[in-house]
């Protein structure tokens, strides 16, 4: 519950402030790292929104308390949000490695359409496989009673476990194990690319080579308070961006306005910086 509450907590500001700068973004210039984060942040929003269930359940010590509706509902946003990051964050290890592997055909081949097909083929596969939740708890029953105890889509019956795991296998593989790999082969070659490059400096190399994600694939639900930290806001201009925001905000926030250029810059630096290196 604990981890379920500090990712709440940290995550929704996070992820409400990096979509509203994409959305600005977006109505100016459009690219497709651009709509891969903006739906790694949805999908951290959808994530985020069923949390409060989870932390219910958990406090309840997983009795389930709630209408038996959102038993399969909130299990099927849940993990499903949890697959979409994973492969936004694949989508996202392959737009870079594309970026600085072959600069100049990606850039005149670049479309946001590309990239929005690459999205709805995630939303696809992560729901597809996911609905098996449904399957599981209407094939006969997913929840376990124990006398007045009832628990969410957590034992199953022989027959329901002939379904599951295999399905379970399969979404190991293809939605985790397969992911991975095309991360950390884009990322060792995005790393081994940066490293070679004669004309940029060390720091720029370092910057660039830490925002790999390879491991960010086990963190899971506390990957959502992670994602706008590493992704939107690790820019060169970083520290200095991060005090002018605030110093924004607060200004705005007394107005009763609110104000994204400034957060609007540090996703443009994110978006560019693997572009400009090569030039």
């Amino acid at each position: 519950m604990a981890v379920y509450t500090v990712t709440f907590v940290t995550g929704l500001p996070l992820n409400l402030l990096a979509f509203c700068a994409f959305v600005v973004k977006a109505r100016r210039r459009l690219l497709p790292a651009d709509v891969l984060l903006l739906n790694l942040t949805v999908s951290d929003l959808v994530l985020l929104a069923f949390l409060p269930i989870r932390i219910a359940e958990a406090s309840w010590e997983m009795k389930w308390q709630m209408p038996d509706f959102l038993c399969p509902l909130s299990g099927l946003l849940f993990f499903s949000s949890i697959y979409l990051t994973t492969l936004s964050l694949t989508g996202v290890s392959v737009d870079r490695y594309l970026s600085v592997a072959f600069p100049l055909r990606y850039k005149a081949g670049r479309r946001p359409a590309y990239a929005l097909v690459a999205v709805a083929l995630f939303w696809v596969a992560a729901f597809s496989h996911c609905s098996i939740i449904y399957v599981v708890l209407y094939q006969a029953r997913g929840n376990d009673t124990v006398g007045n105890l009832t628990r969410c889509y957590a034992t199953f019956t022989d027959n329901q476990l002939a379904v599951l795991l295999p399905v379970r296998l399969e979404m190991f593989l293809v939605l985790f194990c397969l992911p991975l790999g095309i991360t950390a082969f884009c990322y060792a070659r995005f790393i081994a690319i940066i490293r070679s490059l004669p004309l940029v400096s060390p720091g720029r190399k370092r910057r660039a080579i830490g925002l790999w994600r390879v491991y960010a694939l086990l963190l899971s639900t506390f990957n959502a308070s992670l994602d706008p930290l590493i992704f939107y806001f690790s820019s060169s201009s970083f520290q200095k961006i991060c005090l002018e925001c605030l110093q924004a905000a607060w200004e705005k926030l007394q107005l009763g306005q609110l104000c994204p250029g400034v957060w609007l810059e540090a996703t443009e630096n994110v978006a560019t910086e693997d572009s400009q290196m090569m030039q």
